[in-house]
Parts: C-alpha cells; structure tokens; sequence
C-alpha cells in the first residue's frame, strides 16, 4: 500500500469515528482546541496561539485528572463571545 492510500484510509477511518460520536447539544457541549479551530475557520496553532490567549476569551475548563488535562471550552461561551465581537 502507497503512502497516499495510507492516508486516505486513515483520513476516512477518521471521519467513520467522527459520524459514530454522539452529537451533543450546543448548550452543554465542550469543545477542544480542534473544535474551536473548526468553528473559527482558522488552524489549531493560530487558535492556541492568538484566541484562546485573548484576556475576554472565555477560561478553559480542565478535568480533574491525573497531568496537565486538555484545555476544553464550554460551547455556548465561545459562540456568545464571537457574537460579541461580530460587526
């Protein structure tokens, strides 16, 4: 198998994962650096790197688990923010 059929497998593998995942409701869902990436149309470096640093960007929350958890953000906060700041 050529590397390119590697990654369309592993691109598609990833996309079946995704639509098995429940959709949850925007007033209770939690978004990673990669949704929020998504959701800005921006990539994952410039969002850590130029959003979430922002001091009115809503504070991330971190499970209470073993190591440094990933930053997660509470969906509803970023979409009011970004409402915020639309003209």
């Amino acid at each position: 198998m050529t590397t390119t059929e590697t990654d369309v497998l592993a691109k598609l593998a990833e996309a079946i994962e995704k639509m098995q995942r429940p959709v949850l409701p925007l007033s209770v869902d939690l978004w990673d650096t990669n949704c929020l990436a998504t959701y800005f149309k921006r990539s994952a470096a410039r969002v850590r790197s130029d959003i979430v640093c922002l001091p009115t960007f809503p504070r991330p929350i971190r499970l209470p688990v073993e190591g440094r958890s990933q930053a997660l953000y509470k969906a509803r906060e970023v979409i009011a923010w970004t409402e915020k700041h639309t003209s």
